[in-house]
């Protein structure tokens, strides 16, 4: 059974060279970069606030490295609001990384419209030339020369029609979800904070992770503890859901649910067995599931992981010294999953991105930004970090913004046109 909707007039916004879609690290990287080199931007979020997983899903810090001179200022400009001196410049305040998000999109003169979902493309031929958005006020069209797709799942690509492989290529399956919260109470001076799957920790009753897997509701089974930027505050990743499609509403609804049921029990195992969370209690919990992985769209190029074990120092590079560790969460439980590697990673060498990772096969009109670029499941599992995403959303802001000025398609620049304004 169908209901066929009325037809209707859409009124058109034709005033922006650059769109940006997602407001997540990448999208703030496209955003201020099409804005510095003097494109007229509209960046659009679904949400109450700009920031993604680094603000909305409460992370407690970046992970890996990116050589962005964009992500570098992010973190110094974030830590010069910190009210307490961070240990680390990559702990992230959400509430004062929001701020630093807002100031930069302001001084680039980029236009924010949030609470405003993305529903449709707008397709002439093979060529994207504007999106369909719904809010509260209306349904509209917005058009644009070009279109940055930083929704992290790729949901402009995927209106557009650009081919994309759903998770593993064996069996598209895909990591699993976690809402991050926070907990109070934390005595720092003998508290422990495992920092990852493979770090093991003696504690009174054991090891903490052997704990884990043993006292914890499956699927959750794991240990991971971050000092936040506030004394007394620890940022808990510990929350854990397998088999969840983040492109389907009712498999975001069955893990924001089910990772809450896991949260009071998460409270009680550290109170028992953490040293230093005896009289820890929540006091928040993040207002964005975490979705690790879904599309990979075909590009022009693909970057596998046998790019990053070498460290491949691409000539057609747009991001540089990108660095992180092969981070797969176990998609059948919790902990790592046998292809991932943490604290075991041997490549201690940055690696590069090429262009054509960005640039979707056929679609023309549009970038892909952040973890929805080509690659593959393992190679996607290490350029997801959040800096990279950065890095690789400053290189495709860059690409709208010359194929806008230009008139050209994103696919007739080169790495090199790029790469003078890196």
């Amino acid at each position: 059974m169908y209901y066929v909707e009325k037809e209707r007039k859409l009124e058109v916004n034709d005033s922006y060279e650059v769109i940006v879609v997602g407001s997540g690290p990448a999208g703030i990287g496209a955003a201020v970069a099409a804005g510095r080199m003097g494109a007229k931007v509209l960046l659009v979020e679904a949400t109450n606030a700009v920031g993604g997983i680094a603000t909305t899903g409460m992370m407690s810090h970046f992970t890996g490295s990116c050589g962005s001179k964009i992500y570098w200022e992010i973190l110094n400009r974030q830590a010069e609001k910190n009210f307490f001196p961070t240990e680390s410049l990559v702990s992230i305040d959400p509430e004062m990384l929001k701020n630093t998000y807002y100031e930069m999109l302001e001084e680039a003169g980029v236009d924010v419209l949030l609470y405003t979902i993305v529903c449709d493309a707008i397709m002439e031929g093979d060529k994207l030339v504007g999106i369909i958005t719904q809010n509260k006020c209306a349904r509209m069209a917005y058009m644009a020369k070009v279109v940055v797709d930083a929704s992290g799942d790729g949901d402009v690509a995927y209106h557009a029609g650009a081919a994309f492989t759903l998770g593993r290529e064996a069996d598209h399956k895909m990591q699993p979800a976690t809402l991050m919260f926070k907990v109070g109470g934390v005595d720092m001076e003998n508290a422990i904070f495992p920092s990852s799957f493979e770090h093991t920790i003696e504690v009174p009753k054991g090891e903490i992770q052997a704990l884990a897997r043993e006292h914890l509701p499956a699927p959750a089974g794991h240990c991971l503890l971050y000092k936040s930027t506030i004394p007394g505050i620890v940022t808990v990743n510990m929350t854990n859901i397998i088999g969840v499609d983040g492109t389907k509403a009712e498999d975001l609804t069955r893990a924001e649910l089910e990772c809450r049921k896991q949260i009071e029990p998460i409270v009680a195992f550290l109170r028992e067995f953490a040293p230093g969370y005896e009289n820890c209690y929540v006091i928040g919990a993040a207002s964005l599931i975490g979705i690790r992985e879904t599309r990979h769209f075909h590009g022009v190029k693909t970057i596998n992981e046998n790019d990053i074990y070498e460290a491949r120092q691409f000539e057609d590079a747009v991001v540089y010294d990108a660095f992180f560790n092969f981070d797969v969460h176990n998609i059948t439980g919790s902990g790592l999953d046998k292809t991932g590697s943490q604290r075991e990673f041997k490549q201690t060498k940055g690696y590069t991105i090429p262009y054509g990772c960005l640039v979707p096969e056929k679609i023309d009109g549009l970038v892909l930004s952040g973890r929805n670029i080509s690659g593959t499941h393992i190679a996607h599992s290490n350029f997801r970090a959040m800096p990279i995403c950065v890095g690789i959303g400053v290189a495709g802001g860059i690409a709208a913004a010359l194929a806008a000025k230009r008139g050209c398609e994103v696919r007739e620049l080169t790495a090199a046109d790029i790469q003078p304004h890196l």
